[in-house]
């Protein structure tokens, strides 16, 4: 099985290599120091398993995770943490696998027999129960067999269409596969709900107009796009514009 090991201190990526040459069955195919490599690294290189830090500076461990289930084929994930209450508890309660550093051979062995892949859902528990920052910085979006990252503070709107939802951007527009409840929730308050099929940033609104038929849209600022406001998201949506 091809793993890769994702960890922004090298003496642990050494000590992880060098447990792995030690277990057979196993091939250490890349390692990465942040979570841009290791989301790149996966893209390329598809491993079966991926021993991620926890904590790393710009994308944390389980942000990169969120990310790597955009992928067609997620691989499974095994997170690596120094001794921190929170975490450990919030791992255990959800039954994702884990390690603590420094992490010895029967461990990783038993780890590795009982890696899975793990839902956004279970990750956003464990953000929460760990006390970790879960509000992303960036949106990926799977584009053929790569992955984009695409800047929060980038974004126009997400408008919504069945299953997918449009991500209109800087860049753009690309599909991703999450609900804009979800969205809505983790985005809140710089995004607005204005229809059940639309949210936008509030910061590129330049404009939210009333029709001769008395229909509310807005208009965004840069990519002068005009959308529907529903009647039942058009109160919010005018108190909020209004500094109410």
């Amino acid at each position: 099985m091809k793993v890769l090991i994702v960890d922004d201190e090298p003496p642990a990526r050494e000590r992880l290599r060098r447990l792995l040459d030690e277990i057979d069955g196993y091939e250490v195919v890349a390692e990465a120091s942040n979570g841009e490599e290791a989301l790149a690294a996966c893209s390329e290189l598809k491993p079966d398993v991926v021993l991620l830090d926890v904590r790393m500076p710009g994308l944390s461990g389980l942000q990169v995770a969120r990310h790597i289930d955009c992928l067609e084929e997620p691989p499974a994930v095994i997170f690596t943490t120094a001794y921190d209450q929170y975490a450990v508890e919030a791992f255990e309660t959800e039954a994702v696998g884990y390690l603590l550093k420094p992490v010895r051979k029967e461990k990783l062995t038993h780890a590795l027999r009982h890696a899975a892949r793990i839902p956004p859902t279970r990750l956003q528990k464990i953000a929460a129960s760990a006390r970790m920052e879960n509000r992303r910085e960036q949106i990926c979006a799977r584009v053929g067999d790569q992955l984009r990252l695409i800047p929060v503070s980038d974004i126009y709107y997400f408008a919504a269409d069945q299953k997918y939802v449009t991500v209109k951007h800087k860049g753009g527009e690309n599909l991703i596969d999450e609900s804009l409840k979800a969205l809505s929730e983790e985005f809140a308050p710089d995004f607005i709900r204005i229809h059940r099929n639309a949210l936008v940033a509030e910061k590129y609104i330049s404009a939210v107009e009333r029709t001769d038929t008395g229909q509310y849209v807005v208009r965004m600022r840069e990519c002068g796009s005009v959308l529907e406001v529903s009647r039942r998201h058009a109160p919010e949506l005018l108190r909020r514009i209004r500094g109410g």
